[in-house]
């Protein structure tokens, strides 16, 4: 049985979580989620707030992930970055958005993972 959707975002998120903890990162969060929307990572490290969007492909067919991140998306994940740090009080701390992409092979290894700091 190939695949579905969920274990793909599951696989591609998982690769992220250890991608940032390799880099020194907390993770606070995952798949964080309220009326405005879900962020998919929180992350923190000293005073920086890291919110990160996890994209992923299985193939070249319909573009690279990070190009699927688009202006509706990014208003999107803004806005719910902002409810976040207004109901846990961080609205004084620094914070970052990145784009984690990631491809997938067909039994969901990593063939490639791309970090792009602030990437909005």
């Amino acid at each position: 049985m190939p695949p579905t959707r969920q274990d793909k975002g599951r696989a591609a998120e998982e690769a992220a979580v250890l991608h940032l903890q390799r880099q020194g990162w907390t993770i606070a969060e995952r798949n964080w989620s309220c009326r405005s929307g879900e962020l998919d990572v929180i992350a923190t490290k000293g005073p920086i707030i890291l919110f990160v969007e996890v994209r992923s492909r299985s193939g070249s067919g319909f573009g690279l992930p990070a190009e699927s991140v688009d202006a509706r998306k990014v208003r999107k994940v803004r806005q719910t970055a902002e409810v976040y740090l207004h109901r846990f009080g961080l609205s004084d701390r620094e914070i970052r958005f990145d784009v984690i992409a990631v491809m997938l092979g067909r039994r969901l290894e990593i063939r490639s993972l791309d970090h792009i700091e602030e990437a909005f």
